[in-house]
């Protein structure tokens, strides 16, 4: 199975394949933590591309962290030996929820493949983008007595942001971007177990969704195509057709004028295809 049907299973559906971006990551020679960037127009498909490429590629352990969603700090948890009792010693500050995320990445990728997604980066102080800069090009990070490792052989960093990176970062990241709307419609009918006979509907689809801007996953396309065969007979059925299944098409682009000859010619294209008889609203069945 490829990459792209794994990530769909996962929540994350999309045309593009992304199996040469993946290949190309992990091919590099790099000297520091590979760091993966995810780019794309706001939204959560970033945030379900990340989440479904560890599971797609099955990444045993997955750390989470969302700079969007501040939470208390961690407890602070504090040991004290019989002998420092009589002299104590200043207490630790207690980790951020942040910190507390990549030390348990680093603990787990000892001995594990691991990944750590940092979403909402844009949200992060600055500072802790510095240290996080410092974590990627060292894969150590430092605490205020010590310090923890990562083994760079297992660990992949992961970064969402709604803004660019900070530069220092962007320069050790490979981007990806997950955004799908700019993919033209490439299925063809045998994608979906047709034959030529629905070219010339699939052509009209193509155009359609050319102009539109965008085209179908193929979990929405199917929804379509079962409409198209059991429910569509008009451009209007059509729109609300498309509207209703396709995330990414603009309900003001579906009305405008430009784009009303393109449903037409879906319409005749799956009144040929059909049959006229068949497309017939409210036909009485012939004796």
């Amino acid at each position: 199975m490829n990459l792209r049907r794994r990530m769909a299973e996962f929540g994350f559906e999309s045309n593009e394949d992304y199996e040469f971006q993946v290949r190309a990551l992990f091919a590099a020679r790099i000297d520091h933590l590979r760091c993966l960037a995810v780019c794309g127009e706001s939204g959560r498909r970033k945030t379900a591309f990340a989440n479904a490429l560890a599971q797609a590629l099955e990444y045993p352990h997955v750390v989470y962290h969302d700079f969007g969603q501040p939470g208390p700090l961690a407890p602070q948890v504090v040991v004290v030996s019989a002998d420092e009792q009589d002299h104590p010693q200043p207490a630790e500050a207690p980790l951020t929820r942040f910190e507390r995320a990549v030390v348990e990445a680093c603990a787990f990728s000892e001995a594990a493949r691991t990944v750590l997604v940092l979403d909402q980066l844009q949200a992060a102080d600055f500072r802790d983008q510095m240290r996080l800069n410092g974590f990627v090009r060292t894969g150590e990070w430092a605490l205020s007595t010590a310090a923890v490792r990562a083994n760079p052989r297992h660990l992949l960093l992961v970064l969402v942001s709604e803004q660019a990176l900070y530069h220092s970062l962007a320069r050790v990241s490979y981007r990806v971007w997950t955004d799908a709307r700019g993919s033209p419609f490439t299925l063809r009918p045998r994608d979906v177990g047709l034959g030529t006979d629905a070219s010339a509907l699939f052509d009209a689809v193509a155009d359609l969704f050319g102009a539109l801007g965008g085209a179908p996953t193929p979990s929405e396309f199917a929804r379509i195509l079962d409409d198209l065969l059991h429910q569509v007979r008009t451009e209007d059925h059509l729109r609300h057709s498309l509207f209703g299944w396709t995330e990414h098409v603009d309900r003001a682009a579906l009305a405008s004028p430009a784009v009303a000859p393109l449903l037409r010619k879906v319409i005749d294209a799956l009144s040929q295809w059909l049959g006229a008889e068949e497309v017939v609203v409210g036909s009485e069945p012939h004796d």
